[in-house]
């Protein structure tokens, strides 16, 4: 587990992590394994991507699958509703 006071990973295979205050695009945020430089408003609650994420992969959040890229998510990039599916019904039939 990582934790900053910017904002906490929980597990090491997160490929996002969440924003424990408002953060400003264009901030640059060290994450223990790389720099990552905002590209958007992260406001509270919120997740950034740590790393590129390619349209159609796993959103990774607390370790496991949470969603799935509807689009490219650059890293630093804001990761929510707009470019995140629901895969609650996915996850339900394993």
């Amino acid at each position: 587990m990582s934790v900053d006071p910017q904002y906490i990973i929980i597990d090491p295979r997160d490929n996002v992590a969440t924003a424990i205050k408002n953060l400003a695009a264009g901030s640059k945020v060290q994450t223990g394994q790389a720099e990552v430089t905002l590209l958007d408003d992260i406001v509270y609650g919120h997740k950034f991507a740590l790393a590129d994420i390619p349209q159609g992969e796993y959103i990774i959040k607390y370790g496991a699958q949470i969603g799935r890229a509807t689009t490219a998510i650059s890293s630093g990039g804001h990761v929510h509703v707009h470019n995140v599916e629901d895969i609650v019904d996915e996850v339900r039939k394993r």
